[in-house]
């Protein structure tokens, strides 16, 4: 069994601090992406998960303290690519891959817009270029795992009040449309594969006791590839973990 989590962890030395070596002990996962590291690798006590059998592969962003991705995996990769060939999101360092011998695996930070309109520009320009990059690269990798936070709310059962907030950002009609349509390419949501119960979430405001009330958003995702279906064994939200706003998300599958 392969057993993959994403964790968007709102800053990796935070978590750290919350003693997140200590929770991934106990979760074992075989490879551990994470979204919004906030660090670049020299700020970071790399020990602590070497000593729990972990290679780590980093990809910070160029601005000190935003965005970047990482992978902590057991098994060696074949090969780590950082980044997607465009500056203009690799400066943030927003996707890293490894490729193993039965899959490939991607750690994805998509854009926020919910700071103004020259960042949700910036998201819907990054959505297009994304799609037309992951249409031509799952033809080289067929069977391919894009995990992360994807920033986006896919249907109504997936935040907990769709009508106040259907002129967010990350539950607008055209960024649903994208996720739908990235679907179409040939993609399987691994936790709805599993799971249609509604009010379950992976991330909660800070603000006005949003987590003790459930009143989340489901954003973040693990989209397998038509090819994986056969593997894929297990989902799950693990929304009693609390190093950050977000909550890690599991997949189990065999090989």
């Amino acid at each position: 069994m392969t057993r993959v989590i994403s964790y968007n962890v709102n800053g990796v030395r935070s978590a750290l601090n919350k003693d997140l070596d200590q929770w991934m002990k106990a979760s074992k996962p075989d490879v551990l992406c994470l979204q919004e590291i906030k660090a670049n690798q020299d700020q970071i006590d790399e020990k602590r998960f070497e000593d729990l059998g972990y290679s780590c592969f980093w990809y910070s962003a160029q601005k000190k303290g935003y965005s970047g991705t990482a992978i902590l995996t057991k098994e060696k990769p074949n090969h780590v690519e950082y980044g997607m060939g465009n500056p203009l999101y690799d400066d943030e360092g927003r996707i890293i891959r490894a490729d193993y011998n039965d899959f490939s695996l991607m750690s994805v930070y998509m854009p926020s817009g919910s700071s103004g309109d020259l960042r949700q520009e910036f998201k819907i320009q990054f959505l297009k270029d994304f799609y037309d990059y992951i249409s031509e690269l799952k033809k080289e990798f067929p069977k391919l795992l894009i995990v992360g936070d994807y920033n986006i709310c896919h249907h109504a059962i997936d935040i907990h009040n769709p009508l106040r907030n259907k002129k967010t950002s990350g539950f607008l009609p055209e960024e649903r449309q994208w996720l739908s349509d990235f679907i179409d390419l040939g993609f399987i949501d691994t936790f709805r594969f599993f799971n249609e119960e509604p009010h379950q979430y992976s991330w909660w405001s800070y603000r006005a006791g949003a987590r003790a009330k459930n009143l989340g958003w489901r954003i973040d995702y693990q989209m397998a590839t038509q090819e994986l279906e056969s593997h894929l064994k297990r989902a799950d939200i693990l929304s009693k973990a609390v190093h950050s706003d977000h909550c890690p998300i599991l997949l189990d599958l065999e090989f």
